[in-house]
């Protein structure tokens, strides 16, 4: 091929790659949720499963519908479930079609899954979900003992080291182990 034959092949596919096409275009899914409802399910999600159940049964696309509370702070119901430790209502949005997140398998006891996702990235452990709460309280506020341990395996130690050698007795801290 010539490289003029190139370029007009490449430019040719350039512009095909440009034009909006069937596959590419995005189809209309109807309207969008009313925000207060949202806001309404999102809130409910932190300590109401009657309001949850009502709300799913009346409007079933709420399930994975998120609110933002400002600042790109978004939250769905479940999010709010899982950092409020809230169980039951996470169990109940799982089983109508929520999406799981590493923030809500800390706070229902999914070990495997997060050590899935630690594995897969160890900086999982930094990670904030909604208002900025990190992936430990989560499975704090859902009494999960095991992952609140693995979790605290990984974290590193907040307080400064000695600005000394260590002294006889005072040893170091044991290297930590990845899941």
């Amino acid at each position: 091929m010539t490289a003029g034959a190139l370029a007009a092949s490449t430019a040719a596919g350039a512009q095909a790659l440009a034009q909006p096409s069937a596959q590419t275009s995005i189809p209309d899914r109807g309207p969008r949720l009313d925000l207060d409802l949202v806001r309404e399910f999102v809130i409910a999600g932190h300590h109401d499963l009657n309001r949850v159940r009502e709300l799913i049964d009346q409007h079933p696309t709420l399930i994975n519908a998120a609110w933002d509370w400002g600042g790109g702070d978004w939250e769905t119901a479940l999010g709010g479930a899982s950092h409020m430790g809230n169980v039951p209502i996470a169990e109940f949005l799982l089983s109508h079609g929520a999406r799981m997140d590493v923030f809500c398998a800390a706070a229902t006891g999914k070990i495997e899954i997060v050590r899935a996702f630690l594995a897969d990235d160890p900086k999982v452990i930094d990670l904030k979900g909604p208002h900025g709460i990190p992936l430990l309280r989560h499975a704090q506020a859902g009494k999960q003992e095991k992952v609140v341990e693995l979790l605290k395996t990984l974290i590193p130690d907040p307080s400064p080291g000695p600005s000394h050698p260590p002294s006889p007795g005072e040893g170091n801290r044991p290297p930590r182990t990845t899941p």
